[in-house]
């Protein structure tokens, strides 16, 4: 009996031992629950507030945005933004989101080409992705640069040329939107120009006002702002030029009128890709029949001819309407796609006629490019200067409207501008704007500036303007795009042009928005006491924002575009 009792107590302890246990794995695992979902709360909570501190530098840097809700909806759902993040961080967030979104819609345009039944379908989808792939190209090269002070001005012009290009696809499809799939390939287009706006305002801020975002507001214009610069308008350009103008230039390749010689083309085909060294194409005086087109792996190209008069690249391709092949960007006797491009002594000639459409002799989307001596022959659009930096220095420039066009940021010095006739009969006269400025953004650093220029007529166009006074009248330019800018400085304005100076594009559109000026211009077409209203007349503290440094900082590339 006493056995069996020992036995029923050992049971007993065993059982005991075995509950405590048990109950004491189970107060374990509610203790490890408890740590591990406190820990959790706690790194939930640390996520929220580095959120809230990163929500608090994207509504800052969303304050220079023209659409500031789509701005910080789409950066606040960024969760790479850092807690401390600072203007540099959530300009690459923007920059990055609008090259997802900009490749997104490249994709999405380049199924189009399937849906295609007709040529002129099938050329506006062509040019928009064309338009597409050199977005790309700038929002790479805008987000591998450092936003520095030496860099800043790089960058801004990049975008500007990346917002452009997104705009112009979307100009391109404009004209065949047939179908469902291309009115949605326009829409999401809307979207991608609005994402890069937001990063080119935002680096337009850091530009502007430094990296306090506090103080960060959306861009202006000098028309909603009391701009004032000092920077020295009266620059040595000779410093700049003289290494331009010497004669002992080294070629790569010759091009001559000799049957043994290669074409022009073959000669641009034959340079290096991406070069960082000058390649020089020598053409040699003669007349050359032929459509050029230089791509954007041609960089660091040379033409140099035996003269304006003497070497000649002539084409005749015109746009029969619109939409229709070719088109305007397609029309281009010589195009030029590589950054760094140089030309000296040679002539563009787009030889249509006046009684074609536009018909462009040069195109040029060249950051850095350059032009010496040369001249720009043709009608309606003769010099499309479509995008980017661009400096013309003793240039002839001849045409009849609009013969000087794009939104590129381009200065043109010591250069005759001449309207040709447009009419076949005299009498009926014409109205004629030279320029045609299509900034589309108030942040883009874009605009045509002139310095010490002639604008006159041809001795055709003078006669039929003194034999018929009152129906012959030449504007300075009109707004193409809403932010159009163009200014004339210290330049010769013949008795063509009216004496209102400038030409609405249509009804009043962007005649709140453009910014055309004029400073110290002299002749019988520079009085300003019958200008239109919303015309300019440049402060002299203002007139430094119009260098070339200032404007193209041509002090940074100018020197070295002959090394």
């Amino acid at each position: 009996m006493m056995k069996g009792f020992l036995m029923l107590l050992r049971v007993n302890i065993v059982a005991s031992l075995l509950l405590i246990t048990i109950l004491l794995l189970a107060l374990s695992a509610q203790l490890s629950a408890a740590n591990y979902f406190s820990a959790r709360r706690s790194h939930t909570k640390k996520l929220s507030i580095q959120k809230l501190f990163a929500s608090h530098s994207v509504h800052l840097a969303c304050q220079a945005s023209q659409y500031p809700d789509l701005c910080k909806l789409s950066l606040q759902a960024n969760s790479n933004i850092s807690e401390n993040a600072g203007p540099e961080e959530i300009i690459g967030a923007a920059v990055d989101l609008s090259s997802d979104e900009t490749t997104r819609s490249y994709l999405h345009s380049k199924q189009l080409l399937t849906t295609s039944d007709n040529g002129n379908f099938t050329g506006a989808v062509k040019d928009c992705l064309e338009y597409l792939q050199g977005s790309l190209r700038y929002i790479a090269k805008s987000r591998s640069q450092s936003l520095n002070p030496s860099n800043i001005k790089d960058v801004k012009i990049w975008l500007s040329a990346a917002l452009s290009y997104q705009y112009d696809c979307s100009s391109a499809l404009k004209y065949v939107n047939t179908t469902q799939m291309v009115g949605r390939s326009m829409q999401e287009l809307v979207t991608v120009m609005n994402f890069t706006s937001n990063a080119l305002s935002m680096v337009d801020a850091l530009d502007t006002y430094g990296k306090d975002m506090v103080i960060w507001r959306p861009p202006k214009t000098e028309r909603s702002s009391n701009f004032s610069r000092t920077a020295d308008y009266y620059h040595p350009t000779h410093k700049i030029w003289d290494i331009f103008e010497v004669d002992e230039l080294v070629p790569d390749v010759i091009v001559s009128r000799d049957e043994s010689s290669m074409s022009i083309q073959q000669a641009v085909n034959s340079a290096p890709d991406n070069s960082e060294r000058r390649f020089v194409i020598r053409i040699k005086a003669g007349v050359y029949e032929e459509i050029v087109r230089i791509p954007s792996s041609k960089t660091n190209l040379m033409f140099v001819g035996d003269g304006m008069d003497r070497t000649v690249i002539t084409g005749s391709m015109r746009v029969p309407s619109l939409p229709g092949v070719p088109s305007t960007y397609d029309s281009a006797t010589v195009a030029v796609n590589a950054d760094g491009f140089l030309a000296r002594d040679i002539a563009f000639e787009n030889a249509a006629g006046p009684g074609s459409h536009q018909a462009v002799a040069l195109r040029v989307d060249s950051d850095l490019s350059s032009f010496y001596n040369c001249a720009f022959l043709g009608h309606q659009d003769t010099l499309y200067t479509h995008a980017l930096r661009q400096f013309y220095r003793n240039c002839r420039i001849e045409g009849t409207v609009d013969f000087i066009f794009g939104n590129s940021a381009a200065i043109f010095e010591n250069c005759l501008i001449l309207v040709r006739p447009r009419q076949l009969k005299s009498s009926k006269g014409s109205s004629d704007p030279v320029t045609a400025h299509g900034r589309i953004d108030p942040a883009q650093p874009t605009g045509f500036v002139f310095h010490n220029c002639t604008i006159n007529g041809t001795e055709e166009y003078m006669k039929n303007f003194y034999t018929h006074p009152k129906v012959y009248k030449v504007y300075l330019g009109r707004p193409w795009k809403m932010y159009s800018r163009v200014i004339f400085m210290n330049s010769y304005l013949g008795a063509l042009i009216s004496p209102k100076g400038w030409m609405p594009w249509r009804g009043d559109f962007a005649l709140d928005t453009l910014y055309y000026g004029e400073f110290q211009n002299y002749g019988p077409g520079a009085k300003v006491s019958g200008r239109v209203p919303w015309s300019n007349q440049i402060p002299k503290i203002n007139a430094g924002k119009y260098s070339i440094n200032s404007f193209i900082q041509g002090d940074e590339w100018l020197p070295a575009t002959i090394n």
